[in-house]
């Protein structure tokens, strides 16, 4: 088994991650939660996050069999059909994306919203394992944030790269919130401590990193470091008192900005609401209603 080639890219904007992995031998890539701009103020995207991910995939000459989420994202919207036109490869999610559709095809009331897991072209089970190449990965279904959220374990000769989406921060943010419609701060701490259940020396690979001006984004650390550090849920904190904290907690904080352009875009698999008649695409607003 090669060892694996990971490559990280930093959004500014949004402190969304995406990341690259890749067999440096076959060539054979992996996107995981990739970027579109998108300015709430305007209603206009961009591309400036997913070409230069482009650019630096054609430098290495990879070819791209993979896009894949950990789950339908509220802080940013998902790239997958604009870097499926650019590179190929199949918009893949875990199965329990359809529990998400469910929820969010009555909020925006939207009829085009399957619940049947399309238009994602593949859904992961839970323990299920695909290829990148040479490498192997193995879905590990780890909830709480939202009920669809995953992990991709990667084995490779280097040991566990996981790509765990939300579920974790850098030990000096803690953990997600639970806040969202299906979230659910008892299934988070049993999801986190199924991964810090790995082995100590595996690496950690984050989805958002929020620093502030104490210190330059980071995303990735250690299951030690987690299990040692982290503010939230360091070894010793009970399932009681973590779901406190973080009720606590989420009752404090704003909701993302771009909670409600993001989340209906993505659980359509990033494709944006069929045009109207007049060949604008609209995305909807409930008031009242989050």
């Amino acid at each position: 088994m090669p060892h694996a080639l990971i490559h990280a890219f930093f959004d500014h904007v949004t402190s969304t991650v995406t990341h690259v992995i890749a067999d440096p031998v076959s060539k054979r890539a992996a996107i995981v939660d990739p970027v579109l701009d998108y300015d709430p103020n305007s209603g206009h995207t961009s591309t400036a996050n997913a070409d230069a991910l482009i650019a630096w995939v054609r430098a290495q000459r990879l070819t791209v069999d993979w896009l894949l989420e950990t789950h339908a994202h509220a802080d940013h919207l998902s790239a997958a059909p604009y870097l499926q036109r650019q590179l190929g490869g199949r918009i893949a999610i875990g199965a329990h994306i359809r529990d998400v559709q469910q929820v969010f095809k009555r909020l925006f009331n939207a009829d085009d919203i399957a619940t049947d897991g399309t238009p994602f072209e593949h859904l992961f089970a839970d323990g299920e394992r695909f290829s990148v190449g040479a490498l192997e990965v193995e879905v590990m279904h780890t909830p709480g944030h939202t009920p669809g959220c995953v992990s991709y374990v990667l084995r490779s000769d280097a040991g566990l790269d996981v790509f765990i989406g939300d579920t974790l921060f850098m030990p000096d943010y803690g953990s997600a919130r639970c806040d969202f419609p299906g979230g659910d701060a008892a299934t988070l701490y049993r999801s986190i401590r199924q991964l810090l259940a790995l082995p100590p020396e595996t690496r950690l690979h984050l989805c958002h990193d929020y620093p502030g001006s104490e210190r330059a984004p980071e995303w990735v650390s250690t299951v030690a470091e987690q299990k040692r550090d982290n503010v939230h849920v360091h070894d010793g904190v009970t399932e009681k008192a973590f779901v406190a904290m973080r009720t606590a907690r989420d009752r404090t904080l704003a909701k993302p900005v771009l909670l409600l352009p993001a989340i209906q875009v993505n659980v359509r698999a990033g494709h944006w609401p069929a045009a109207e008649s007049n060949g604008v695409r609209y995305l909807k607003i409930p008031l009242n209603a989050v």
